[in-house]
């Protein structure tokens, strides 16, 4: 018999139809929705693989749905958010995918530390409500990025380094904090400069997150590590939403302890809080 396979939202049209001449496809067809876990446990049932992706979460009760489930195929790069010690328990393989979207990543995250630092979605807003403040007026003044410091936390892979280079186009000083430091030969070759997470936190004026998610980095930025970082400092996730304790990170903004947020993931996805910027 053909495998039967479940993948939760759209994917490339070509994997799909690589995917249909070895196996019968079932797939929600609507990218903007979200399976939740009632739904993928019913897809799972059956199916003989699970195709998911970053979004997913995949629990023990979804793995333990089907006793014939073959595969958890992941299109992370990373097994967050899945079960692997269930699966493992059921003999079951998870797969992810190779680091494809390094510099596709490091895009967006320069993008979102443009955005806020020079206000760029505010503005946007305030134009298309019809409030015009003036060419020169200060009520959109934002900060410079330019010669600024930039600290990337969790910051030595891939991600991270391709962050590197594109600060060093706006001759930004880079700093760095991971749990293993780099050899001195490949920090200088990326233009890094190693030194502890809290002088980083209290030197940067983007704190840049790049951490993996594991037990180890949930909340690794805290209320006292927010505390740590200067008035008119800036954050900016494309990491993973749990690093970041979120109800702190919405008290610095509200209280203005930090001056904006620039975030690509949350928390609790795909619930997101209040606006996190000024």
């Amino acid at each position: 018999m053909r495998p039967r396979i479940y993948i939760t939202q759209p994917v490339a049209p070509s994997a799909v139809e690589r995917l249909k001449k070895i196996a019968d496809i079932d797939m929600n067809p609507d990218s903007v929705h979200i399976p939740g876990k009632e739904e993928m446990i019913d897809a799972v049932r059956t199916h003989d693989i699970l195709f998911c992706l970053l979004h997913d979460r995949v629990d023990g009760d979804v793995i333990a749905a089907n006793p014939a489930l073959r595969v958890v195929a992941s299109m992370k790069i990373t097994p967050s958010d899945i079960d692997v010690a269930a699966a493992t328990a059921r003999r079951i393989p998870v797969t992810v995918i190779p680091p494809v979207v390094t510099e596709a990543t490091a895009d967006i995250h320069f993008a979102l530390l443009l955005a806020v630092a020079r206000r760029l979605v505010e503005g946007d807003r305030l134009v298309r409500a019809g409030v015009f403040p003036g060419a020169q007026s200060s009520h959109l003044e934002g900060a410079g990025v330019s010669g600024k410091v930039i600290g990337l936390v969790g910051g030595g892979g891939r991600i991270g380094k391709a962050v590197a280079r594109r600060a060093q186009g706006f001759s930004m000083k880079t700093l760095y904090w991971t749990p293993r430091r780099k050899p001195e030969a490949e920090e200088r070759e990326a233009g890094l400069e190693y030194v502890p997470m809290d002088q980083l936190l209290a030197e940067s004026d983007f704190v840049s997150v790049h951490a993996p998610l594991n037990p180890q980095t949930r909340h690794l930025i805290g209320e006292r590590e927010l505390r740590l970082m200067k008035p008119g400092a800036f954050i900016v996730n494309t990491a993973r939403g749990p690093i970041i304790d979120e109800a702190a990170l919405v008290r610095a903004l509200a209280e203005r302890r930090i001056a904006g947020a620039g975030l690509d993931v949350f928390e609790h996805e795909p619930k997101v809080d209040p606006p996190c910027s000024r």
